[in-house]
């Protein structure tokens, strides 16, 4: 902080800030119940004088200006009042200001005001008479910049007092709710009288055009509203629309054609019209929460101008660097990253210090304390010498033979910022061991901290690295995660949704609580620890050891040698995958990543190879391997079941934790396509046969009974085509050729149509037609192409399909418990032959690539015809 004050960072000055009137201090994000994150919002508040006399229920007023103050976030529009709205039924307050003038608001409004020196009692606003909406309609009113010499207050039904003072300015050219609202009063004779509303408060009021927008005019908000067909003010989804596509528009493209800034862009005018607003004394600055904030001591906030210690983030120099050290760290998600510069683009001005509570005292101003989230953001440094301060006690319990205030300013200079060799009691010896130690662990690669935090504490880290320390010392990582839940649900002691960590592993064990808060979620997203998670695991994780044990003790019966056969390769590739995939899990803390692919999807792969292998059983090499990969993976997870299993039953020396991380091959991703081919194919050819079989069974009425035993579907002739023809092929060509493989995307539909065409031109035939028959196709295509990539779009997979069915004809004729299988090529005319009547299915439905298409027949028809 000393630092921080002499580079002029720190600095005492009036500042807006979300305040607790109960705490008396400002209320920070850690101080909030709710409403964290929430800023002061500034309006300008439009002072509208009340035109005496006054009516008998402002009579105790006479005497004093009296205004009603209206809030706006648009105090370029004023030029277009035409009257001022007020909630019929509101409660409203006239609140005396200082000695000659009372302000006509909203009770919440006014305590805002009493803690920005807008009150006669600081802190304490005072009500001279307590009003509805309805004692205010029909006020003749003096309002700045209005061309109308005087224009009235009148009802509006839709007014929110949570918001502003409850005192709306009407500019019925710009804004589509006063537009519908004096239209409501303009056109229902019955709405002016319930609300006494006389005549000629309303009727002699135009519409004042202000602001020319390009595409609305110079009446925005009638023309939109025209368009969009609004009926009433009433129409809120339709308002909230309207005013979506005018207000920004109008800012940033609107020009004004009124008052002294004519022709001038709004968004040049904007500050100009506010600035002589205030000049003049004809409006004052306003502030409130954007939203409703609540300390922990159960008040709701306001915004007060406090004199205060401020540290001034968002300085341009300053936050250069600070975006400079984001784009060279790794956030580990794009969420995070986005969080990050969000908070760099409105982050300004934050007050550091507080009144009361926990924390260090401000050096040089001990009348106050560093604010929790201001506190501590570089204590990543501390850490690197902390054991030499507290003689390697965490907890201060030891006694240091460095003393608290022999760490001067010059000491910590040396350590952290390489400057001189201070003056000091502590040896140099010492001195430079911490400066080794602190220089070995800097920069540090990974914090790891809730999302709460980007907003501030983690952002506020971020510059004082850049302000305090050189750039090779800055932060290289960032990750943020999430909140816990637990069972899809908040937890909440007061509902009982709630559970320690030494309850969670007195009920599901240490490791299986580790399991489930691994699988519980990755990234920003808040985890969700599931009690039914943490259950299966224990299962799981028992059923894996009885398995383990069951392979070692049948060791002798399975088959020897290095692995050989298809299954084999298939499955030592998914090790290698697994292996890899997890590594970069972990190494992105990923951890449900990890546990998916180095725990559940490899135990998938060893049950296929399980399957897989048949007659010839499994490959003892290549399931010892299996069981110590497993083992090495899950160990950061399951650390106690990995050391179990890797003493006691593989019966390997020392640590399964210090064992290292398995080395893996590289993996194959043609032979996992291949595999993926296969067992896709299998599932396919299950489906059909089943169908078949089903369809037997179900004679018609009339016609002869099932088919015996002898008719059973027992031979399966599968036909392959391993390359696109045709109309086909060109449609892939044509889509290779309008495809960005970086971007993922395709070039305009006209474009692909086009150059279809030209494919076709020199042929007789319809394009219509060729359209019909290619477009299921190529949206197909196109879909997968964007999905995986360019190889989409190949004419032929990476593989020989025709290789890969006949090397696992024995797993295919257990799996679907045929006698006789043959694969085919579909364009040889002597296997197209062999499938005799079933001819047809071929024509009907060709087989493509990575598509074969089976037929089943019995043995009888089979030999009958072959």
């Amino acid at each position: 902080m000393r630092k921080l004050k002499k580079m002029g960072k720190v600095v005492k000055d009036m500042r807006y800030t979300i305040y607790s009137p109960l705490d008396g201090q400002p209320c920070a994000d850690h101080d909030r119940a709710s409403g964290e994150g929430v800023q002061p919002q500034e309006y300008v508040l439009i002072k509208m004088m009340v035109i005496p006399p006054f009516p008998p229920k402002l009579k105790a007023l006479e005497g004093k200006n009296v205004y009603l103050a209206a809030a706006t976030l648009r105090p370029e529009t004023m030029y277009g009042q035409t009257n001022c709205w007020v909630l019929p039924d509101g409660n409203y307050g006239a609140f005396e200001i200082n000695e000659t003038d009372v302000f006509i608001v909203t009770a919440r409004s006014a305590l805002n005001l009493a803690y920005q020196h807008l009150s006669r009692v600081p802190e304490k606003p005072t009500c001279l008479a307590e009003l509805t909406g309805n004692d205010l309609i029909g006020l003749p009113l003096k309002s700045p910049l209005s061309f109308n010499d005087i224009i009235y207050a009148l009802p509006m039904l839709t007014i929110l007092t949570d918001k502003g003072t409850g005192i709306v300015t009407s500019v019925p050219s710009d804004s589509p709710d006063d537009y519908m609202a004096l239209q409501d009063l303009i056109t229902k004779p019955a709405l002016r009288q319930k609300y006494g509303v006389q005549d000629e408060w309303v009727l002699p009021f135009n519409v004042i055009p202000i602001i020319n927008i390009p595409e609305f005019g110079d009446k925005s908000a009638e023309k939109v509203c025209l368009d969009l067909k609004i009926k009433s003010q009433n129409d809120k989804e339709k308002l909230a629309e309207a005013k979506r596509m005018t207000y920004l528009k109008g800012f940033t493209d609107g020009v004004m054609i009124a008052g002294e800034f004519n022709g001038r862009k709004v968004q040049e005018a904007k500050p100009l019209i506010k600035n002589k607003l205030l000049g003049e004394g004809s409006a004052v600055l306003y502030s409130e929460p954007e939203k409703k904030v609540m300390s922990r001591s159960g008040d709701e906030c306001v915004v007060a101008l406090t004199d205060q210690w401020y540290i001034t983030y968002g300085e341009a120099e300053w936050k250069q660097k600070a975006v400079k050290c984001l784009e060279n760290m790794n956030t580990f998600s794009a969420e995070t990253r986005n969080g990050f510069e969000h908070t760099l683009g409105w982050l300004n001005q934050w007050a550091c210090s507080r009144s009361f509570g926990l924390g260090t005292l401000i050096p040089w101003d001990e009348q106050f304390l560093v604010e929790s989230l201001s506190d501590s953001t570089l204590y990543m440094a501390y850490y690197t010498i902390a054991h030499h301060l507290q003689n390697g006690n965490m907890y201060g319990q030891e006694i240091s033979s460095i003393k608290p205030e022999e760490m001067t300013d010059e000491v910590w200079e040396y350590v952290f910022c390489d400057g001189p060799a201070p003056n000091s009691n502590i040896s140099p010896a010492l001195l430079s061991k911490m400066k080794q130690e602190f220089k070995y662990w800097y920069p540090f690669d990974i914090r790891v901290s809730g999302k709460d935090l980007i907003q501030n504490h983690l952002t506020f880290s971020i510059y004082n690295h850049t302000a305090l320390l050189p750039e090779h010392h800055w932060p290289r990582g960032f990750r943020c995660n999430g909140h816990l839940m637990l069972n899809s649900e908040k937890m909440s002691k007061s509902t009982g949704n709630f559970r320690t960590l030494r309850e969670a592993i007195e009920d599901f064990s240490s490791d299986a609580t580790r399991f489930a808060l691994a699988d519980a979620g990755d990234g920003m997203d808040d985890a969700n620890f599931v009690f039914e998670t943490a259950n299966a695991a224990i299962l799981r994780l028992t059923k894996e050891i009885a398995w383990m044990e069951e392979v070692i003790a049948a060791e002798s019966s399975l088959r020897g040698g290095p692995p050989s056969t298809y299954a084999d390769h298939v499955f030592a590739n998914e090790i290698n995958i697994a292996v890899k995939e997890t590594e970069k899990s972990y190494n992105a803390f990923m951890f449900r990543d990890a546990l998916k692919s180095g725990f559940y999807d490899l135990q998938l792969a060893r049950d296929e190879y399980r399957l897989s292998c048949g007659a010839a059983g499994m490959n003892r090499e290549l399931l010892g391997r299996f069981m110590e990969v497993q083992t090495r993976l899950i160990t950061p997870i399951c650390p106690h079941y990995a050391e179990h299993v890797w003493q006691k039953i593989l019966k390997k020396e020392g640590f399964a934790i210090k064992a290292g991380w398995p080395v893996a091959g590289t993996p194959d991703p043609t032979l996992r396509s291949a595999n993926k081919y296969l067992q896709d194919s299998i599932v396919l050819m299950r489906k059909l046969l089943q169908k078949q079989e089903s369809g037997s069974k179900k004679p018609k009425k009339g016609a002869a009974p099932p088919p015996s035993a002898e008719n059973k579907l027992t031979v399966g002739l599968i036909y392959v085509n391993e390359h696109y023809d045709g109309w086909k092929e060109q449609c892939l060509r044509v889509l290779q050729s309008n495809f960005d493989s970086q971007a993922r995307s395709f070039a305009p539909d006209e474009e692909i149509n086009e150059a279809l065409r030209n494919c076709f031109i020199d042929r007789e035939t319809n394009f219509k037609q060729v359209q019909k028959l290619c477009m299921p196709f190529i949206r197909f295509k196109k879909d997968e192409a964007r999905n995986v990539g360019p190889q989409a779009l190949n004419l032929k997979l990476p593989f020989g399909e025709i290789n890969v069915l006949e090397e696992n004809l024995e797993l295919i004729r257990r799996q679907l418990g045929l006698e006789h299988v043959e694969v085919l090529p579909v364009f040889d005319g002597a296997a197209h032959a062999k499938a005799g009547k079933h001819a047809s299915v071929l024509d009907k439905n060709p087989p493509s690539p990575g598509e074969p298409v089976a037929i089943f027949m019995s043995k009888q028809e089979f030999e009958a015809q072959n």
